[in-house]
């Protein structure tokens, strides 16, 4: 098993109201997901953080094997989610991949 765990921060020219919408397509869109992709066994989008916080979304996804998060970064419905919902409103993106 592979684990693939993303930390953004939305952009800071944001107001509070506009990130909550922001962070609440980006759940919706990657969560959505699961059961579409091959090999992605679970996905977990956490867009509450408490206030001492220096990220705003964590993704938490768990696959079979490294070629099945390989073949997750390049599948379609993956990648319009990435280029529609979280590229155009990140500033920063930190990932750490792992097998378990």
């Amino acid at each position: 098993m592979v684990k693939h765990v993303i930390l953004w921060t939305l952009k800071s020219e944001y107001t509070k109201e506009e990130k909550e919408k922001i962070k609440a397509e980006i759940k919706e869109g990657l969560e959505g997901l699961y059961g579409k992709i091959e090999g992605l066994t679970d996905i977990k989008v956490n867009i509450n953080g408490l206030e001492t916080s220096n990220a705003d979304i964590m993704l938490d996804s768990t696959f079979t094997s490294a070629e099945a998060l390989a073949a997750y970064a390049v599948h379609p419905e993956h990648v319009e989610v990435a280029e529609k919902n979280i590229k155009p409103f990140t500033a920063i993106r930190s990932c750490l991949d792992f097998e378990v």
